[in-house]
Parts: structure tokens; sequence; C-alpha cells
């Protein structure tokens, strides 16, 4: 009689390419499971943003699963109760899944081994969450990189990620009780911030390849300059499906292998494209030397940072109400669609920690709740980057200027006036400073500072000075 393994699916909503799951069905049947821990991770547990992404997720898998013939059980609780459940429910022999790199992942799995060997059950994790496991790419002398380009170089010289594995044939377990993903409640009601999204977006293992194919048949051209550009769609957009694992990243790097044979004349902007992708594998080499990072800066210097931002100001960055237009552009394209462009991250990110002198993770929480692509590694290392705390950090001098930001990478104003409409009809010259230009400008385009639009919150230059003494203070501590 075969053997059943109990595959629990985590953040590798996928079947292409899952070691472990090619694993199990080489054993026997497999019971396909995904556990819903609302507490797992306490603080981290997952965002709003993130629960909307989770429910169409699961429904495409359990659709992949059900048109093989199998079911895709759901069921809420503590990993360690709810595997002990359906082992005595399906006479499983074995449970394996991904191995995950979040901080109380290992202290997690080293009480399901410990438990269920206890009981004679075989637990086992197996990788495909990241092109290399954290420590296996180590300076020359043995230990951890700290900063990015000799990381990832070291990488590139590295064994090549072996090419991903195919869907495999899976003999299903079937029979066992399931839970509806509807009952869970994943999607907002009141308000229901998210509505529109599923036009945006389209979560899950198809979505995702479709998203790839996509990028790689002609937009990755423009990726190498266009990147910086929030106006255009020349970035991928694969960082949700990366996320909650839809496809490996062993199938992007293969892909944009194969891309750059099609097409030699983008094969610098594919690597630039590879390059982020490594980005995510350094914050999760950083995360695993150092768990705490999400909460504590990584250079202790900065835990005597004198941060001195207000409730008020805060609230004015999060509603996009700061009266810095690509500032306040980029935080309402957070709000409305669950995604920020990558260079308005930084704006956003170096507005709030240096002119606003805001503590990073007030912005950090405000991301993981907001944004569809919330990773507990990259949010952390992007956050302490910005703020200067982090390792590979941003210079603490490298203060963002909003107004020369969207001059330089928002010319036209066209990212600026999509989601700050109340000022589109300023001339492109006052675009990212609506207070220099003219009353008469600004009546023409029925714009009243401070009634229709905010006037800046704080003083560009003056928030600099304020910064520059604050980190100071920090560097000669």
């Amino acid at each position: 009689m075969a053997e059943t393994t109990i595959f629990w699916f985590r953040q590798d909503l996928r079947l292409t390419d899952l070691p472990g799951l090619c694993a199990a069905a080489e054993r026997g049947a497999v019971l396909p499971v995904f556990i819903h821990d609302p507490s797992l991770g306490n603080e981290w547990s997952l965002g709003g943003a993130s629960q909307w992404w989770l429910h169409y997720s699961l429904k495409s898998l359990q659709a992949s699963i059900e048109a093989r013939g199998g079911e895709l059980i759901l069921r809420r609780g503590a990993p360690e109760d709810v595997l002990t459940a359906l082992i005595e429910e399906s006479g499983a022999s074995a449970v394996y899944s991904s191995r995950q790199y979040q901080p109380w992942a290992t202290s997690l799995e080293t009480t399901l081994h410990e438990t269920l060997t206890d009981e004679g059950i075989d637990y086992k994790r197996y990788a495909g969450t990241l092109l290399f496991e954290p420590g296996s790419v180590l300076t020359g002398g043995g230990t951890p990189y700290k900063v990015f380009t000799p990381f990832w170089r070291a990488c590139l010289q590295s064994e090549a990620p072996r090419e991903p594995r195919s869907i495999p044939d899976v003999e299903w377990h079937v029979g066992v009780r399931s839970e509806s993903v509807e009952d869970w409640n994943l999607r907002p009601s009141n308000p229901n911030w998210a509505d529109g999204w599923e036009s945006l977006w389209s979560p899950g293992e198809e979505g995702a390849t479709r998203r790839l194919d996509d990028f790689l048949a002609g937009t990755v051209k423009h990726y190498g300059d266009g990147r910086d550009i929030p106006a255009e769609a020349y970035t991928s957009r694969l960082s949700p499906h990366l996320k909650f694992g839809e496809i490996s990243p062993r199938q992007i790097w293969h892909a944009a292998q194969y891309a750059k044979q099609r097409l030699p004349e983008a094969a610098e902007s594919i690597d630039k494209f590879l390059s982020e992708i490594g980005w995510r594998e350094f914050c999760y080499t950083l995360l695993d030397q150092f768990p705490e990072m999400p909460n504590k800066p990584f250079k202790a210097q900065f835990d005597h940072f004198p941060w001195a931002g207000t409730q008020k100001a805060l609230k004015a960055w999060q509603k996009g109400l700061t009266g810095y237009p690509i500032v306040d552009a980029g935080m309402r394209e957070l709000w409305q669609t669950g995604f920020m462009h990558n260079r308005v991250r930084m704006i956003t990110g170096s507005f709030l920690t240096k002119h606003l002198l805001t503590h990073w993770r007030a912005g950090e929480l405000w991301f993981w709740d907001c944004l569809v692509d919330a990773d507990i590694a990259s949010n952390a290392c992007s956050w302490q980057w910005v703020a200067g705390s982090g390792a590979d950090a941003s210079p603490y001098f490298r203060i963002f200027n909003p107004i020369a930001q969207g001059e330089k990478f928002d010319k036209a104003g066209e990212y600026v006036r999509r989601y700050v409409p109340e000022i589109a009809n300023l001339p492109d010259k006052y675009i990212h400073k609506p207070w220099e230009a003219p009353a008469s400008i600004l009546e023409q385009s029925g714009i009243v500072l401070g009634d229709t639009y905010p006037e800046p919150i704080v003083d560009h230059k003056s928030a600099r000075q304020s910064a520059l003494a604050a980190y100071e203070e920090v560097k000669n501590s």
C-alpha cells in the first residue's frame, strides 16, 4: 500500500519547480495542505494587502490541483496542531515542505521536526525559495557577505542554479475535510480598499508565468534605464508572485538566460534585472545572520538616533498629503494598487526618515500592511538601507530631494498627474513644486494651496539640515 505524504504548502503556492512536492510524489500518495495561522509571526503576520493576494493565490492553486484530480486541504490553526490532526485523519507517515527563512521559521520547523519524529513521522524540508541557500555563498574568510556587490559577484561565480523541475505526476490522497477560503475573510470589506484590484493583478502560478513571459518578450529591453521611470510599465512587477512562491527564482533565472540568447541586445538590461533578484537573495542572507533585522537597526549606534517625527506628519505621509507631489503620488499609488514603483519607494522612504525624522519602523509597518509584495527580508532590508542603519546602507548624508527626484524621473509629471489629480492642470514647470507657481497659475489650475492641495509640511532645505545634524549626532556617538 502506497505511503501518504502531506505536502505542506507555505510561501510556495505553485506546482512547478517544487522539489518537496516532487519528492512526496515519488514516495506515494500526496495530501496537499495549506495552513492559515493568523498569529504566526505576531506583528509580522500577513498584512491586509497580502491577505487579499493570498485569497486569490489559494483559489488559483486549488483550481490547479483540482484540474489534476486532487483537492487542496485548507485548515486554520497552529501548524503543529493542524498537521497532527491531518496525520491522524489521513494516515500519512511523512510531512514535506519547502524551507522558509522568516525569523520564526527555524524554531517552528525545529519544533515540528522534534514532535513529528517522536511520533514516528518523517519531516523533511526542501530548498526552493531562493537561488542560493543562506550560508552557501561566503567570503574568502568563511563569513557571510555584508555588502551586495561582492555578494552577487560571488553568486555569479558559483555553480549556476539548476534547471527548474516540471510538475510531477501526482497520486493525490483525497477524502479529507477542507475548510473554505471564503470563510477566512481574507479580503477587506469595510472599507473595501482593494476594490478593483482584480483588474490590476492576477495572483497565482498562471498569472506569474504570464507576467514573466510578457516582461521577457520585450519590455525587459527598456529595463536598464526605464526601471527608474514610475510613469512607465518597464519593471517586471513579479515581486508579489515571488513573495508567495507562485514562481521560483530558478524559473526566472533560466527564462532570463534564454531571453538573452533570443534578445542579445537586451543582455545588459536582463543582467540588471537579475541583479535585482540578487538583492532579494542578499536580503535573505542578511536576515539569516541577523534575524532581528525587521525590528532592530543592523548598525547598533542607530539605537540612539534622535527620531523626532510626529503622528500628524506620519498620517500626512500615509495619506499622500505631504505637499510634495512625487511623495504623495507614491503613497496614493500604494493605497490604490497595493504596489509602489521601486524608485518612488526610495523617495518616500527617504522623505519619511530624513525629512520627517520618523523611525523607519513606522514606514516598514505601513508598507507591510499595504504592499501585496510585502516580504519580511526585502521590506526590512530596504527600510534600513534608506534610513542608513542597515548593512550596505545608503550613506547617511544621501537625502533624496523630492523636487529634483520628481523632475528627473517624472519629467512630464505623468505619474504625479495620475495619482494627484487635484494638481493635474499645473504646467510641467510647477508640477513638482506647486508652491512656486504664481498666484495666477494656481488660480487658472484650480488650486488653492492649503485647501485643495496641502502646503509642504516641511521645508526641504531646513529638513535636510535637521537630518544631517541628527545623523552627525549618531555618527559621533
